[in-house]
């Protein structure tokens, strides 16, 4: 397992935390940012998080037959993951603007799915990915990410959620900045944004 203060020291080293005035997928604005994509892209530091991830949802899970993962942040989280506990596992991705299971990907009636993210600040992916397993006649056994940087004020998730690690960051809505953060430029990293 690796401790937090070695996590973050990872996801800086590798760029993974990144510092500004954002607008995240959720349109809620903040100072912080985290891009897993940047950690992903260093394979060797990215397993030691995702096996530290896999080892506490085996701790808390006792019967997983599916990992789902929402496109694009989950895809890699979950494969690496899916590979560690072997367990199936696939991903949804959005069309129009909803998410779909497309490729031949399958919830079985009765599966037992974990939802797995690489960032989760409302739940709103998450939870978009519950519509499609209820839809098939599964059940949810939980939700996992790497990053929890939820609130009680944001978090739309009622279980709880299986971490690698915790960030505290605030989060502001459009009209409630700060004075400090509207000198900054805006960045919008999220891929909800793309069209």
């Amino acid at each position: 397992m690796l401790s937090p203060k070695k996590s973050l020291d990872i996801l800086k080293k590798t760029d993974a935390l990144l510092e500004g005035h954002f607008v995240l997928s959720s349109g809620l604005h903040s100072t912080k940012y985290v891009q897993c994509a940047k950690l992903l892209s260093y394979p060797h530091l990215a397993e030691k998080i995702c096996k530290s991830l896999a080892y506490k949802i085996k701790k808390n899970f006792k019967k997983i037959d599916l990992i789902l993962a929402p496109a694009m942040g989950g895809i890699i989280i979950g494969y690496e993951v899916g590979k560690l506990l072997k367990k199936e596992t696939f991903f949804c991705e959005r069309v129009k603007g909803k998410f779909i299971l497309r490729r031949g990907f399958k919830i079985k009636k009765g599966s037992k799915v974990l939802i797995i993210e690489d960032v989760i600040t409302t739940g709103k992916s998450s939870l978009e990915c519950v519509e499609l397993i209820k839809k098939a006649k599964g059940s949810v056994v939980g939700f996992s990410t790497i990053i929890d940087r939820s609130t009680k004020k944001t978090l739309k998730i009622k279980k709880k959620i299986i971490s690698h690690l915790k960030i505290d960051v605030p989060t502001y809505k459009p009209n409630q900045l700060p004075k400090n953060l509207i000198k900054i430029p805006i960045s919008t990293p999220g891929s909800r944004f793309i069209k």
